[in-house]
């Protein structure tokens, strides 16, 4: 196990959230494995994170050591399309305020999750973190990851004008436990989930996916990005040796491998049992041709993904079948 973090008291913003949860999760092992942490939490109902002040009060009463950021108004190409000045405005209070506050705080140490989506849609692959800015982005979530860079662009500014040692990661497609598999907002692994445990049920002879199926995605299991997570910050703490600057620069997080859409989608219809045809609708829009991160500075510096993607579909399934009906329909 790694070293064990040194503050004392660690502001999760957006616990509750899928990335969030793995993060507790990990924090939580290394707790009972003795590390004197402390995590603090604020559910969406009591503090609102698009509302300067409310943050602001929040941390000037919580005073904490460490604070990471993984609060993110999050959906697939639907919901992007669809509410693009939410997902712009959104992600940019929430960035600005916890980013800021935690500075007029006191807080030198921070981590900022962010989203692969940050990198042109033309960029060279697999994707290096120059390549951020170099092009345009994907249009069909590009408020959202003008968002994303604009947070990491603030850490890296915060590091230069002040000192501080605010970090950021970029993690590729994320999926499994506490995904969201709502059939209009959620991302295309829980999507497919839901889509061929239904026509599994209802025993239809063909399920139809979005698209060509022929984009290329790469895909990280949740907890594998919480670990890696964690592992930043050890190393910005432990001041390692190899890296090349003191972590003032994004970090990509993903598996380096990647597989066609239509390929999840056999994947997923063998874990759900679902033995139809699948077909193709070109008529909707595929996203960007292919992304897969460059993630060769990461594992140089000693860390690589664990989970593959067949077994990682496999329990997210278990967890899809494990929620509440009632609570899938939300």
């Amino acid at each position: 196990m790694p070293t064990a973090l040194r503050p004392q008291r660690i502001f999760l913003a957006g616990h509750a959230g899928m990335v969030g949860s793995a993060i507790v999760r990990q924090l939580g092992q290394r707790r009972e494995a003795g590390a004197p942490i402390e995590i603090i939490t604020a559910p969406r109902g009591t503090l609102d994170l698009r509302d300067q002040r409310a943050v602001r009060d929040f941390m000037q009463a919580e005073r904490p050591d460490l604070v990471i950021h993984a609060a993110a108004k999050v959906g697939g190409i639907l919901a992007n399309c669809g509410q693009p000045a939410d997902f712009l405005f959104e992600n940019l209070m929430m960035s600005c305020n916890v980013i800021n506050e935690a500075y007029g705080a006191g807080v030198r140490r921070l981590l900022y999750l962010g989203s692969s989506c940050i990198y042109p849609r033309a960029a060279p692959q697999p994707m290096q973190e120059g390549a951020l800015l170099t092009g345009p982005l994907e249009p069909t979530n590009e408020p959202y990851a003008i968002a994303k860079i604009a947070g990491i662009k603030l850490c890296e500014s915060y590091n230069r004008q002040h000192g501080t040692d605010y970090c950021s990661v970029m993690p590729t497609n994320l999926y499994g436990p506490g995904d969201n598999f709502h059939p209009e907002t959620s991302h295309v692994i829980p999507a497919l989930i839901r889509r061929f445990y239904e026509a599994a049920r209802r025993g239809d002879d063909a399920v139809r996916i979005w698209g060509t199926g022929l984009p290329r995605r790469e895909f990280l299991h949740v907890d594998d990005l919480a670990e890696a997570a964690l592992f930043v910050l050890d190393l910005s703490q432990a001041d390692y040796a190899r890296r090349t600057e003191p972590m003032r620069s994004h970090l990509n997080v993903g598996t380096g491998e990647d597989v066609t859409i239509l390929e999840l989608a056999a994947m997923v219809a063998r874990v759900t049992g679902f033995d139809g045809r699948i077909e193709t609708d070109a008529s909707k829009p595929d996203g960007a041709p292919r992304k897969m991160l460059d993630v060769s500075r990461l594992s140089e510096m000693g860390w690589r993904a664990r989970t593959g993607l067949e077994d990682g579909l496999a329990q997210t399934y278990r967890c899809f079948l494990a929620q509440d009906p009632a609570a899938m329909r939300m």
